[in-house]
């Protein structure tokens, strides 16, 4: 009898925990960030379009469903637009609280790359951020095919201070210091910088780790 209790209560435990989670999961897919965002980010990005405010917000979803998936694993932002959208968010105090409480279970906290307790944490941060990017689209993280949103959006947008990425890590050297190889992200090959120079080296990846801050 006690036996036959205890796996009880161990299946009523998983039953509500499956259910919490796709709360969480359903919440995070369906909330409106342009409703309280849009105006604010047009503010800070005046160069935008709607669409291209809206592209960005996609891409905030993303970050979100990416650190659900992640659980409380350390991730890396990838990009300088959803990042703006995400500042802005959580200047709304009382309503980003309540957002994480109702699609996380926690507060994600912004944690800037100089308050990182290692040096490489920004790094190991964002080497989570492509693999669950990639699981979010159904890219396979080690052979992609395309960029996840996460890691495309500042190059679609043609933002002068994002971040670019390139699958190709010859090309990301020829693009020079701006771009970085997502090819060395996924591999898990480290982000060291080895961009291609006049030196005659063709092997490298463009900058070293693009992204920064991340979620606690």
């Amino acid at each position: 009898m006690l036996a036959a209790g205890a796996v009880a209560v161990i299946s009523g435990g998983v039953l509500w925990r499956k259910r919490v989670a796709r709360a969480r999961e359903h919440f995070l897919k369906h909330y409106d960030f342009s409703r309280l965002l849009d105006k604010r980010l047009a503010t800070r990005r005046p160069e935008l379009s709607p669409a291209q405010r809206k592209a960005i917000f996609h891409g905030l979803r993303d970050w979100f469903e990416i650190n659900h998936r992640a659980g409380r694993r350390k991730l890396s932002m990838p990009s300088q637009a959803v990042d703006d959208a995400w500042h802005e968010f959580i200047l709304f105090t009382r309503g980003y609280q309540d957002f994480c409480r109702k699609g996380l279970g926690r507060f994600l906290h912004h944690v800037p790359a100089e308050a990182m307790t290692r040096p490489t944490q920004a790094q190991d941060g964002l080497k989570r951020s492509w693999r669950h990017a990639c699981a979010h689209e159904g890219i396979d993280p080690a052979s992609p095919t395309r960029l996840p949103r996460l890691f495309a959006i500042d190059a679609t947008l043609g933002l002068a201070d994002g971040f670019s990425y390139q699958l190709d890590c010859l090309k990301a050297g020829a693009a020079g210091s701006g771009a970085y190889c997502a090819g060395h992200i996924g591999c898990g090959g480290g982000c060291s910088s080895c961009s291609s120079d006049s030196g005659g080296s063709d092997s490298g990846c463009g900058g070293g780790c693009g992204g920064g801050c991340g979620g606690d």
